[in-house]
């Protein structure tokens, strides 16, 4: 092929958005034979073909040129490019280097030039890797101002879509909601840089993902997977596509589906080199394979999601006490807690706080957890927090209705509405696995006030949809609230008792909880030491953990 017409075809092939194939044409020619409008071509088509290295050259000689054609604007929207290359890949003082660059070629640009906006944004950015999120949005809304009066559909789209996310990082939820859907607006505007559409799209989608507001995530994940298809040959973006799509997939509890789209994602960041942003797709790997029961593999994903530098917390916690480490599980609770001050992150941590702190009979701890994360859903407007306050809040007002505690404010009839609003707000979002969960709490409420009809009615309901999801823990749990499948014939009041003997209750303690006498507790603990074989409450414990029954 001559020079010529692989210079053509290099340029069709980028109109065309057939990045790879613009990439390999463009990139094969000597650079002599690109005109300046072709290298910034070659390293819009490098980057979305996964090829960092190459779109730094080819915008260094993109630079290079304009500042030997005393092209000082052009110049300054190259350094732009570099800047937000390096930053968005960790070298933040190359990246600052290259963004110093470019205000000192501004200074003899006149001061309403567009191209103010556009190193405003990589200051941006700075200042959001540094934490400094208010200096972050005071340059997001110049960024979003400028787009407006030079009428630049990119900044106007970045702008708006980093004062929403920045908005909500600093817990104004409500305002930031409204600035992300008029972002998501403009970004059907086909001259945006699909570079900036893509971490646009990827932002607005994670802010959603971080306030559990799946209505939005789901919106906008189908418009991402649509922008992604419409270049078939993309790399970047598509991994983070493919993690979103896994979520969703999680929220409305089609495990396998999930684990597919997973395995995806870490083939697309493997063809982008990308291997830190893999870290995610580890940790949703790990709460997926939780959840089935399948804790080895849970462990390994969340090991991994370490390795890579993403927290696997809450997870691993749960994982722990899910294994029987309620203790371990608190403890890095407590100090999860400790350490996260922002709302936004706090909602993340209060659902699984208040989980564990009930398990390990820490009811006040458990109360002020549920009591903030209510508190911060109303705020935030979301229906899966929402959710996740009711389920909380009732969960704790059923375990601090037991007798004899100095805290106690409810129980099971005043437990039931919040229950039963959770329920409502999971069902409505297609959340099965959590609404069961509500459910089976519901259940339980229903047997402390005396309807074991309905409890068995709702436990068994729960039940079902656990198994119809692969949710093995989970159903193993209800079966043995329901007393079926029991292991060497233990009743279900056995495994009542059993259960609070691994949790390390006496026998007053049992015969307070379950409003039984003494005498009939020690009843119960003789008939479960002949029933299993063992011949003290420690080996009682081992055998609970064991089998799942504690």
């Amino acid at each position: 092929m001559d020079v010529v017409q692989q210079l053509v075809d290099g340029r069709r092939a980028y109109e065309e958005r057939a990045w790879v194939t613009a990439y390999q044409r463009l990139s094969a020619l000597d650079p002599g034979a690109l005109e300046d409008e072709d290298c910034s071509a070659l390293a819009t088509a490098a980057y979305l073909a996964g090829d960092r290295d190459a779109t730094n050259r080819a915008t260094q000689e993109s630079f290079r040129r304009h500042v030997e054609s005393g092209n000082t604007r052009a110049a300054v929207r190259d350094t732009f490019w570099l800047g937000l290359l390096h930053i968005m890949t960790g070298n933040a003082s190359l990246g600052g280097g290259w963004v110093a660059r470019g205000k000192r070629l501004l200074m003899d640009v006149s001061p309403d030039a567009v191209e103010h906006g556009y190193l405003a944004m990589t200051e941006m950015y700075q200042h959001v890797f540094a934490g400094d999120m208010p200096g972050a949005l005071d340059l997001a809304g110049q960024v979003t101002e400028t787009g407006q009066r030079c009428r630049d559909p990119n900044l106007v789209s970045v702008g708006l879509a980093s004062q929403g996310r920045l908005l909500i990082y600093l817990g104004r939820v409500r305002e930031g909601l409204a600035l992300l859907d008029e972002a998501m607006v403009g970004l059907a505007d086909p001259d945006v840089s699909p570079i900036l559409a893509g971490h646009s799209y990827c932002t607005m989608v994670e802010a959603c993902q971080e306030i559990a507001d799946y209505r939005r995530m789901a919106e906008w994940t189908t418009s991402l997977t649509r922008w992604c298809r419409m270049q078939p040959e993309l790399v970047p973006f598509t991994g983070q596509c493919a993690v979103h799509r896994a979520q969703i997939m999680r929220s409305q509890s089609a495990l396998p589906e999930a684990l597919e789209e997973l395995a995806l994602a870490l083939r697309r960041y493997a063809e982008e080199g990308s291997s830190p942003a893999a870290g995610l797709v580890h940790y949703e790997r790990g709460e997926v394979l939780r959840v089935q029961g399948d804790f080895a593999g849970a462990a390994d994903s969340y090991r991994e999601a370490g390795a890579l530098g993403h927290d696997p917390q809450p997870g691993q916690s749960l994982l722990s006490l899910a294994k029987g480490n309620g203790a371990v599980a608190a403890a890095t609770m407590r100090r999860l807690l400790e350490e996260t001050p922002h709302p936004v992150q706090r909602t993340a941590v209060l659902p699984a706080a208040a989980e564990v702190f009930l398990a390990v009979d820490d009811v006040a701890a458990a109360r002020a957890a549920a009591d903030e994360l209510a508190a911060l859903a109303r705020g935030f407007g979301c229906e899966a927090l929402e959710a996740a306050g009711a389920y909380a809040v009732g969960s704790v007002l059923m375990a601090a209705g037991h007798p004899g505690d100095p805290g106690a404010v409810g129980g099971a009839a005043e437990a039931l509405p919040h229950l039963r609003r959770a329920w409502k707000l999971w069902i409505d979002l297609g959340a099965r696995y959590e609404a069961a969960w509500a459910r089976a709490r519901i259940g339980l409420a229903c047997r402390a006030l005396g309807d074991e009809d309905s409890a068995v009615s709702e436990l068994a309901v729960a039940g079902r949809t656990f198994a119809e999801i692969g949710a093995e823990p989970a159903r193993v749990e209800v079966e043995r609230l329901l007393g079926r499948d029991l292991p060497d014939g233990l009743t279900a009041r056995e495994v009542e008792v059993l259960r609070l003997v691994a949790s390390g209750r006496s026998n007053p303690q049992i015969a307070q909880d379950l409003f039984l006498s003494q005498k009939t507790v020690q009843r119960h603990l003789s008939n479960i030491f002949g029933k299993t074989g063992v011949t003290s409450r420690t080996a009682a414990a081992a055998y609970a953990f064991e089998r799942h029954l504690a």
